[in-house]
């Protein structure tokens, strides 16, 4: 594992934000989902996200997540990905959304 400086983490903007909804994306080629999220004054955004396994739509609505914001957009067929949704693999390599466990303003930097 290559080490960084903290200058190099400040670089990333890892930002708190609210799903405000949650389409399906059968164009892609795993099964994800299309998710706006509000990041407060960087404001609303949306992104591709393989995480229908462990997630349902409904669920999801509401709840507070971390996303890169300032990756380049990411052309997915024919979607423009806005931002990074964040997450880990469980044992059987689903996503688990990286979640806060307690509510901040949309647009929070990560420190």
């Amino acid at each position: 594992m290559e080490t960084i400086s903290w200058g190099d983490f400040e670089k990333v903007e890892l930002r708190a934000g609210t799903i405000l909804e949650v389409l399906d994306f059968p164009e892609a080629r795993k099964p994800a989902y299309k998710v706006k999220v509000d990041f407060g004054d960087y404001g609303v955004r949306i992104s591709s996200a393989q995480i229908t396994a462990l997630y349902t739509k409904e669920a999801l609505v509401g709840q507070q997540i971390v996303g890169v914001t300032n990756f380049p957009k990411k052309q997915i067929g024919k979607f423009m990905s806005e931002f990074l949704v964040t997450g880990f693999a469980d044992e059987n390599g689903d996503i688990v959304l990286t979640t806060l466990n307690g509510k901040v303003p949309n647009g929070s930097k990560m420190m």
